[in-house]
């Protein structure tokens, strides 16, 4: 795993939680300057930008080129510390289903005051994320706990 894909040692759920403080302020900040719809369109440009860039670096960094499986391989750094509580549906080469039935990424974010753009920080980052790390990965997700379901159903296709 290559430096700019990820910090050794640090739990995505850490490296969120830092960028989050970060982006709070300058949340506040545009708001009180340019209003609440702008404050909302930065932020979710923002991290859309940076989900892409960081995807890319992972997508470098998977020693066989990007792939459903190489994706799979890196779960782990979502999930770390019970960040996540998942339940894999199906798992296969051409699809990748489970649902999170725990996301401590939005206790986390409402926590912190963050809870009405918590889904700008977090959920808008996974459909980036495809993005920037091969066009062929695709996401289709109907609901998220950080928007107020159960639980989040994610549902990943990789097309050849």
């Amino acid at each position: 795993m290559t430096q700019s894909a990820h910090p050794e040692g640090l739990s995505m759920l850490e490296k969120r939680k830092i960028e989050a403080e970060i982006l709070k302020e300058v949340y506040e900040t545009l708001k009180e300057s340019h209003g609440e719809d702008v404050a909302k369109k930065t932020i979710a440009e923002s991290v859309r930008r940076s989900a892409i860039a960081q995807a890319k670096a992972f997508a470098a960094a998977a020693p066989q080129g990007p792939s459903l499986k190489a994706f799979q391989d890196v779960m782990p750094l979502w999930t770390k510390g019970g960040a996540l509580e998942i339940e894999v549906k199906e798992q296969g080469e051409a699809s990748f289903a489970f649902n999170v039935v725990r996301c401590r990424y939005a206790e986390t974010y409402k926590a912190i005051g963050l809870g009405d753009i918590g889904h700008l920080l977090s959920c808008n980052r996974d459909g980036a994320f495809c993005e920037g790390y091969d066009p062929k990965l695709k996401l289709e997700r109907t609901q998220t706990i950080m928007q107020g379901a159960t639980h989040c159903d994610f549902r990943y296709t990789y097309e050849k």
